[in-house]
């Protein structure tokens, strides 16, 4: 163990906000499983030591990854991107059917089920970051900078959309921030909004008149979340009572919460253990509890975007800073559904929620911006020189270092 510590590198506040994730997640997990193990037939611990297996070899992939310099990622995201189109494909007509949207596929061998979206997430965000940061000098030009960076992310957000339109959405607001850092144009920005707006219309109402996708779904969340009526019976799909019972959870804790395990609305809210584990928290930790999880997730960001300036080549810059935004945007969107500020999306809570596969892919991300930190202190130590520059000399550096990037990315 005193081993691997000494060889841990990256950055140690972003390595103590994955531990006190993990923590969280597993006090949280085993408090709202109860009755779930119950119902189940399962031991009580059984669903602990699950979690506490997954965390493990998060954490494991987490290590492993960010002993990878990060710029042998470039090259290796051509590839998983090709993969990862033509399986979303295979998901959105073959795949797992579960709460009305096919999200998963099963692997033969392994038996392990994943949502494809969580690869596809990934892929692209590593995918993006290159051509950014090849696309630098020209990225003001529609034709020559722009279209050849937006394809992949309109390809992978139109295959994610009809099974899961939540992942769609966060992923196309995530890839244009990505685009505001990476110096696009406020009016191609713009028109991507645009083209995004319009390809929602005409995907719903395809949906709409051929009864095929999930319309009737989208359109029953935004009746739900603008309704002032609360059912306290489960509807179909029991969205409403899985509202009025986070409300509940939320109400009865208070400052400081009922304490660990001692919370009454564990045992009702549907789901309380993945997509509304958030509530169950400030249930039982309080208004304290639940500010502890947001800070741990602005701090995670806070350090990328730490990582985000110091970085001296653009690839990895934008590599930091991509994973980072798309992995807190996401928790900042499961906690607004758990206080009920947005319609229900069914995204998790990222290394909280209890889960297998997403949890995974989380880890893969999280250590490639480890990787990037790490590499990026050791030629800071190389060089023995700390580089300032203002937000236009950054800008600046983007493009004096787009050979050398390219060079040691393959």
């Amino acid at each position: 163990m005193q081993q691997i510590l000494q060889r841990t590198r990256g950055d140690k506040v972003i390595w103590s906000v994955v531990v006190l994730l993990s923590l969280i997640s597993l006090l949280a997990v085993y408090s709202s499983t109860q009755s779930l193990a119950y119902r189940m037939d399962r031991n009580a611990s059984y669903y602990l030591v699950k979690q506490l297996m997954v965390l493990a070899f998060g954490l494991f992939i987490i290590y492993s990854v960010h002993k990878v310099n990060y710029t042998k990622f470039a090259k290796l995201s051509v590839v998983l991107y090709a993969i990862s189109v033509p399986l979303l494909i295979y998901t959105l007509f073959f795949g797992t059917t579960l709460n009305e949207g096919s999200r998963w596929i099963k692997l033969p061998v392994v038996n392990l089920t994943f949502q494809t979206s969580d690869l596809a997430k990934l892929v692209l965000f590593i995918f993006l970051a290159r051509k950014l940061s090849q696309k630098q000098p020209v990225i003001k030009d529609l034709k020559k900078g722009f279209i050849p960076v937006v394809i992949p992310v309109l390809v992978t957000c139109l295959l994610i959309a009809p099974a899961n339109l939540s992942t769609a959405l966060m992923l196309g607001f995530t890839c244009c921030i990505l685009f505001f850092i990476g110096r696009v144009k406020i009016g191609h920005i713009l028109l991507l909004g645009l083209f995004g707006i319009i390809g929602f219309a005409g995907l719903f109402t395809f949906s709409k008149l051929t009864g095929i996708g999930r319309a009737s779904t989208w359109e029953q969340r935004i009746k739900n979340f603008t309704s002032k009526k609360e059912s306290t019976k489960k509807d179909d799909k029991g969205e409403n009572f899985q509202v009025l019972q986070a409300k509940i959870a939320i109400a009865s804790g208070g400052i400081i919460g009922s304490g660990p395990g001692h919370s009454e609305a564990k045992d009702y809210l549907p789901h309380g253990y993945s997509d509304f584990i958030y509530a169950n928290i400030i249930a039982e930790y309080g208004l304290v509890g639940g500010g502890i999880v947001i800070f741990l997730y602005l701090l995670f960001l806070w350090r990328s975007i730490i990582i985000f300036k110091r970085c001296p080549f653009a690839f990895g810059a934008f590599l930091a800073v991509g994973l980072s935004f798309t992995l807190v945007f996401q928790a900042m969107l499961n906690m607004a559904v758990n206080v009920h500020l947005v319609p229900v999306t069914g995204l998790t809570l990222p290394m909280i929620s209890m889960g297998g596969s997403s949890i995974w892919f989380t880890s893969i991300a999280i250590g490639i911006v480890l990787s990037v930190s790490r590499y990026v202190d050791e030629e800071v130590k190389t060089n023995k020189k700390e580089t300032k520059n203002s937000d236009g000399e950054k800008s600046k550096l983007f493009i004096d270092n787009i050979e050398q990037t390219e060079l040691a990315a393959g």
